[in-house]
């Protein structure tokens, strides 16, 4: 199987079997955001407290790669130090800007969204989840119990 094959079967494995896909009560920051072109919903739950990650989760809906990415987000983040976290998303954007190329052992699951920079119009798709997860790091969200924006 070529390694494209085995990137998609990952992406699709946590399209159809997503991982921490629900709402978190016990959350201490959340956020949401959509991509408009493409109709992605993404609200992430954060439980955090002022050094480390606990646990995200997310709701929403879209195309296979926002909601790959999201579960896959879940999974690298939790819990890790915050600036761990930061540096993650940093990291992960640079991948989807081409600027960085990460091995399987540095990123995971990750790096099987690596193929997407080869479609520049679904690069908002890949990013929005980590994204979101920043704004509510950032405290560009809403603190959990009051509306997201």
């Amino acid at each position: 199987m070529a390694l494209d094959d085995i990137y998609k079967e990952v992406i699709l494995d946590h399209y159809k079997n997503p991982r921490n896909k629900r709402e978190m009560a016990e959350a201490s920051l959340t956020c949401s955001r959509n991509n408009p072109l493409c109709g992605d919903e993404i609200t992430v739950f954060v439980q955090a407290d002022g050094d480390e990650v606990h646990a995200v989760s997310f709701v929403g809906q879209g195309c296979s790669i926002s909601q790959s990415s999201a579960s896959m987000m879940t999974e690298a983040v939790a819990g890790k130090p915050v600036e761990d976290v930061v540096k993650l998303i940093a990291d992960f954007r640079g991948m989807m800007a081409g600027d960085l190329d990460p091995s399987e052992d540095e990123f995971g699951d990750l790096v099987a969204l690596k193929g997407v920079v080869k479609y520049p119009i679904r690069i908002k798709c890949a990013v929005l989840a980590w994204d979101v997860l920043q704004e509510a790091l950032a405290g560009d969200g809403a603190a959990a119990g009051s509306s997201p924006h």
